[in-house]
C-alpha cells in the first residue's frame, strides 16, 4: 500500500551527524579548487572580458570568470562552515546551476555571447564539478535503500520508525550509520 510521504529534504539533519562531514569535505574542497582558479586567473591580470584564450590550470578564463569562480568558492565555503542539511542543499543547487552553465555555456561557444571565455575544457569541467557536487549533496539523503537509522529515511517514516523504535529498543537519530 501506497503512502503519501510527508516529509520534506530539508529536514534538519543533527549537527553531530556524519553525513554533515560528507558535504562539509565536498562544498570544502570544490569551493578551494574554484578559489585557486579564481585566485591564479586574477593574478595573471586577464581582461575582465578578455575571450583571447588565457588559460590557467588547463582551463580558459578571464577576469569575470575568476572573480564568479571566487564567489561561488566562498559560498561553497560559507556551507562548509554551517554543514548540516544546508551544506548538502547548497552542493544539490550549485551542482544543478554548475550542469546549467555548462550546456549554456556549450551553445554559446563560438559565439560573441561567450563572454566568460569557455572552451570545450571550460564546459567539461562544469560537467564534472556539478556531478561531483550533486553526489556530495545527495549522499545519505536520496536512494532506495537508506539504512533505517538514516534521519532522511526516519523523517521520510515515520510510523515504521516510530515501531522499530519501540520493538528493537530505538534507533537514536544522528547516531547510526549512514
Amino acid at each position: 500500500m501506497l503512502h503519501p510521504v510527508n516529509a520534506r529534504l530539508d529536514e534538519h539533519l543533527p549537527t553531530d551527524h556524519k553525513l554533515s562531514k560528507v558535504y562539509r569535505v565536498g562544498a570544502g574542497l570544490t569551493g578551494l579548487l574554484l578559489v585557486v582558479f579564481g585566485i591564479l586567473g586574477l593574478v595573471n591580470r586577464i581582461g575582465f572580458f578578455d575571450t583571447g584564450g588565457d588559460t590557467v590550470l588547463a582551463l580558459n578564463t578571464n577576469g569575470a570568470l575568476s572573480v564568479l569562480s571566487i564567489c561561488i568558492g566562498a559560498l561553497l565555503f560559507a556551507g562548509m562552515v554551517i554543514g548540516g542539511t544546508f551544506a548538502s542543499t547548497l552542493n544539490i543547487v550549485l551542482g544543478i546551476a554548475f550542469i546549467v552553465s555548462g550546456f549554456v555555456n556549450l551553445a554559446l561557444l563560438d559565439t560573441g555571447l561567450n563572454f566568460l571565455a569557455f572552451h570545450i575544457q571550460n564546459v567539461l569541467f562544469s560537467f564534472v564539478v556539478g556531478v561531483m557536487l550533486m553526489w556530495f549533496g545527495m549522499y545519505g539523503r536520496v536512494g532506495s535503500a537508506l539504512p533505517h537509522d538514516n534521519p532522511y529515511w526516519r523523517a521520510r517514516h515515520p510510523e515504521q520508525a516510530a515501531r522499530e523504535t519501540r520493538i528493537g529498543g530505538g534507533y537514536r537519530t544522528g547516531h547510526g550509520t549512514a
